[in-house]
């Protein structure tokens, strides 16, 4: 850690309850994003205006009084959002000094094509410029995303092994990696992926230096209390679930079986809002969602 803002954020991820707001859908799933919200295609002619909707979208959420630092940890971004303001201040800013919600970025640049059974990240050879940049405005830590499909060896283990190098990378940066291997929900073999997966990980968990701290983001596994080891691991500060597509009520009741698991949900913490809304709609709805996912996650 650098700054005295990001040892701050450490603290906070540490010590307090609350889960992570995934806000960065990237390029790919903004259409979808902002269709679920009541914006379709007509609305925008071009990507810039697609992504001023989505930031609108993000603006909205960010800056309700339903979001704020007492239930939401932190948030993650996406590169275009940390390159724009919320009210006369960037992204990251904004929601470190007027809401005390951390800020992670999104660093990953989408998936390779699919081998044994899974999907490692494309090469980032932008990444120590976007690294640099993040720093520059006390972002804490960082978010990358593969994709494990069948219980196969080999593509679990390149999933891993890329995720834990390229994590080391950001780690020297002096930035927090959240380490995102996802198993798809719609996997035949999920329990079987799952379990080598967790193989996986503590191997390269126990390789990691004392001072080389990192999280998790994993799917919401069949057993409940699988990745215990995982959580209670000396270099994990936290185990975020991804919400992969389950419904918010299905997402919420598998991740209040697991403990000390705590929510870094995207559709199931936008479920229900919608442009057409009015404030007040918009804010309860959102003070809903946000109450119940922190709920799931405080166990």
């Amino acid at each position: 850690m650098t700054t005295q803002a990001q040892q701050d954020m450490l603290s906070k991820v540490q010590q307090e309850i609350g889960f992570i707001a995934a806000l960065d859908q990237s390029g790919g799933s903004t259409p979808k994003a902002l269709k679920l919200y009541g914006v379709d295609e007509t609305a925008y002619s071009s990507d810039e205006e697609m992504f001023a909707c989505v930031h609108a979208m993000r603006t909205r959420i960010i800056t309700s009084p339903a979001f704020d630092g007492k239930r939401v940890l932190g948030a993650i971004l996406f590169e275009n959002t940390l390159d724009r303001d919320i009210e006369g201040k960037s992204s990251a800013r904004f929601l470190w000094e007027n809401k005390n919600v951390v800020p992670f970025l999104k660093v990953d640049k989408g998936l390779a094509d699919e081998e044994n059974g899974a999907q490692v990240m494309k090469p980032m050879p932008d990444l120590d410029a976007l690294l640099a940049k993040a720093n520059a405005q006390d972002v804490f830590g960082t978010k990358m995303r593969s994709v494990i499909k069948l219980a196969n060896k080999a593509g679990v283990d390149a999933v891993v092994s890329q995720q834990f190098e390229v994590g080391k990378q950001i780690l020297a940066a002096g930035l927090v990696p959240i380490i995102e291997p996802e198993v798809d929900i719609n996997s035949p073999e999920k329990a079987q992926a799952e379990a080598l997966l967790k193989a996986a990980l503590l191997a390269e968990l126990d390789k990691l230096d004392p001072s080389q701290k990192v999280m998790l983001k994993l799917t919401l596994p069949e057993q409940s209390n699988f990745y215990q080891a995982c959580i209670e691991h000396a270099n994990v500060l936290k185990v975020v679930a991804l919400s992969g597509g389950y419904a918010r009520d299905e997402a919420n009741k598998r991740l209040t079986d697991n403990v000390g698991m705590i929510a870094s949900f995207s559709r199931a913490l936008t479920e229900g809002l919608s442009a057409q809304q009015s404030d007040d709609d918009f804010n309860a709805t959102l003070d809903a969602t946000i109450q119940d996912i922190y709920n799931a996650s405080a166990t």
